[in-house]
């Protein structure tokens, strides 16, 4: 039997601690992935389009979004992500520290597919990192590598 393909994980996240946590909770889950990293929101926006120093990269098969970012704001990100044709199926989690009523309509205004709250701790990120794992890479299928192009 092929094992399926690693899941490619882009996460925007300018907090290294935030990262950490992110990052750690994947290494502790059951999905074979791929955790890139960017820190502001013009990479954010660069990297899934194939731009610049991200040329020739695959495109991610998920995307945690922190709102509060650097350079472009992660709800301006996100509208551009979601308004791309050839972006727009790539599931966003919004991953914030803002519990705020208007972000979290906002961001489900542009489409983004779920809105979580930062944990305070590393068994709050593997909660959610085990619910993502559970829907995005066990219930639902990934497109074979290559087919979604930039």
């Amino acid at each position: 039997m092929k094992m399926p393909r690693s899941a490619k994980i882009l996460l925007v996240e300018d907090n290294s601690g935030d990262e950490f946590l992110v990052r750690d909770a994947f290494e502790r889950g059951r999905v074979r992935h791929e955790l890139e990293v960017v820190r502001d929101g013009e990479a954010a926006l660069d990297r899934p389009r194939g731009l610049g120093e991200y040329a020739d990269t695959p495109v991610p098969d998920l995307i945690l979004l922190d709102l509060n970012l650097p350079k472009i704001d992660g709800r301006d990100v996100l509208q551009t992500l979601k308004s791309d044709n050839r972006l727009a199926n790539i599931p966003v989690l919004v991953l914030t520290t803002s519990s705020s009523q208007a972000d979290v309509t906002r961001c489900y205004s542009l489409h983004a597919n779920a809105y979580l709250t930062k944990p305070f701790d590393a068994l709050g990120y593997e909660e959610i990192v085990d619910a993502a794992e559970s829907f995005l890479f066990s219930t639902a299928i990934l497109p074979p590598e290559g087919s979604m192009r930039h």
